[in-house]
């Protein structure tokens, strides 16, 4: 019993120990340019599609939308942005 406990600790030793990986993506833009070669790499940050269109001519590369990509919400209209409601 004492050995599996001890293995079972070990083991989840090792996993902690484990480095974590960064994301991939980052959240603060739309599109990013996926790099085809061996290292293969992943760059986010254009704005539109057309930019980064522009940016791999000659390249290796293609340009996909990014999954992880969170929008900023508009702000709640106000008081004085609102329309007037007709009773």
């Amino acid at each position: 019993m004492r050995s599996l406990i001890l293995a079972v600790l070990a083991a989840g030793m090792a996993v902690a120990a484990a480095p974590l990986s960064a994301q991939t993506y980052d959240p603060n833009y739309p599109v990013c340019k996926r790099v085809n070669s061996d290292a293969g790499s992943i760059d986010c940050y254009y704005t539109t599609m057309a930019q980064c269109q522009q940016d791999i001519r000659g390249e290796s590369a293609q340009c996909v939308v990014n999954p992880f990509y969170k929008a900023t919400p508009a702000p709640a209209p106000t008081a004085s942005t609102r329309p007037a409601r007709n009773n």
